[in-house]
């Protein structure tokens, strides 16, 4: 942070100066993942918390919110570019690395002008899909919580039965019912392990072998650019599979590995799984509030919550809010150039500095956070509500009807 930055986040009210800081670390290469993480941690877990029905409940749930969430928004850095990256390219020449980031999507159409990226995409694109596949622990983790999260439950408050997890009832746990859950827990977690092994051991083929392999650069072809094997003359179904169903990582302003919205839409696909699985496996009633909340959720982290931020701008932008930082492309202006932008605005207006950057401030802090507002009340306190009073009246009308029957 420059000098001059600092000097101005400290002329602002002391109420200002945590979200001066806030959006700062957030538009920086580090701290866009932990903030991210916070956000959706909070946005999850506080009403979740608020709502919860049980000391089961509440463990259950803080366990999964904060796993994950360090799963989609830390564990990306840190598996696949501080290790797949450099054990998988560690063989690829100096001046091929830094491909390394670029996504395959970009490469393949690079290398139908150019004979050069052609040539080196045989070497490039099998580490790449050597990456994408060890960043399947990702997805494959995901699934796994669940049952994980049955084990814990069983083995810290001996119950598996849901109807006692929710105070639905408050029965003697069935033992034979435990032993079934703890049973499929363990089986679909050894599964997600034995296929994590299996992609392991292709990516390590993919590595070592593809530069010298037609069929190895294939499958590597489709690992980091699948619509264009599937669709390659449907332009629109290809960039939608490429966009939505692409396990390769994107690439940072600065030049990093950083989660892609098809790795991201397969954890929740392979996560919902897991879900649906691990939640069966405890009854109907656990079962049929899955199928209530996951939906919801499933479709806004995909796509909902990068509309609700677009839609947001647009509302902005039409009624002439926030215009300082807000150009007519919708785009933000990056914080470090707040301290250049508001000496231009103080000389046009005959204001001080100071004055314009505390605006500019609140500006950004609007276009932020305001999204995250309505995801912490519709997508948190609406969603955990509604599922929550759903379950208990589904249930009150199942037994009314049983009593009416006998």
């Amino acid at each position: 942070m420059s000098d001059n930055i600092k000097i101005l986040i400290n002329s602002l009210p002391k109420n200002l100066r945590p979200v001066a800081r806030f959006l700062r670390h957030q538009e920086s290469a580090s701290g866009l993942s932990t903030t991210r993480y916070i956000q959706d941690v909070s946005t999850c877990l506080i009403p979740k918390a608020v709502f919860s029905r049980s000391i089961e409940d509440l463990t259950e749930n803080t366990f999964l919110e904060t796993s994950e969430e360090a799963l989609i928004y830390l564990t990306p850095a840190l598996l696949g570019e501080h290790i797949a990256r450099k054990g998988f390219s560690k063989n690829l020449p100096q001046n091929l690395k830094k491909d390394v980031a670029e996504t395959g999507v970009n490469l393949l159409k690079k290398a139908e002008k150019d004979v050069l990226t052609k040539e080196n995409n045989k070497k490039v694109l099998p580490v790449k899909a050597a990456i994408a596949l060890a960043a399947t622990a990702i997805p494959l983790t995901e699934f796994s919580l669940n049952y994980i999260k049955n084990l814990m439950t069983l083995k810290l408050f001996n119950k598996s039965d849901f109807k006692n997890i929710a105070s639905l009832e408050h029965n003697k746990e069935d033992r034979a019912h435990q032993e079934k859950v703890e049973k499929s827990a363990k089986k679909h977690i050894l599964g997600a392990a034995s296929l994590y092994a299996g992609f392991l051991g292709l990516a390590g083929l993919l590595a070592t072998k593809g530069k010298n392999s037609k069929m190895l650069q294939k499958i590597s072809e489709f690992i980091v650019a699948p619509g264009n094997k599937l669709f390659s003359k449907n332009e629109k179904a290809k960039n939608f599979v490429n966009k939505y169903f692409n396990m390769d990582f994107n690439k940072s302003k600065n030049g990093k590995l950083v989660l892609s919205k098809g790795q991201l839409t397969t954890c929740v696909l392979v996560g919902g799984c897991g879900y649906f699985g691990a939640s069966a496996d405890r009854g109907k009633e656990n079962l049929k509030e899955t199928a209530t909340r996951f939906p919801l959720v499933a479709l806004y982290v995909i796509t909902g919550s990068e509309l609700v931020e677009k839609g947001f701008r647009n509302f902005l932008h039409k009624r002439g809010k926030c215009k300082d930082v807000l150009n007519d492309k919708k785009e933000v202006t990056p914080f470090e150039q707040l301290d250049k932008l508001a000496a231009r605005l103080a000389k046009e207006k005959g204001t001080t500095v100071e004055q314009e950057f505390k605006s500019l401030i609140k500006q950004k802090g609007l276009i932020f956070g305001l999204p995250y507002l309505f995801a912490l009340g519709v997508m948190g306190f609406f969603v955990s509500g509604m599922t929550v009073r759903a379950t208990k009246k589904r249930y009150e009308k199942e037994q009314t009807m049983m009593r009416k029957a006998a």
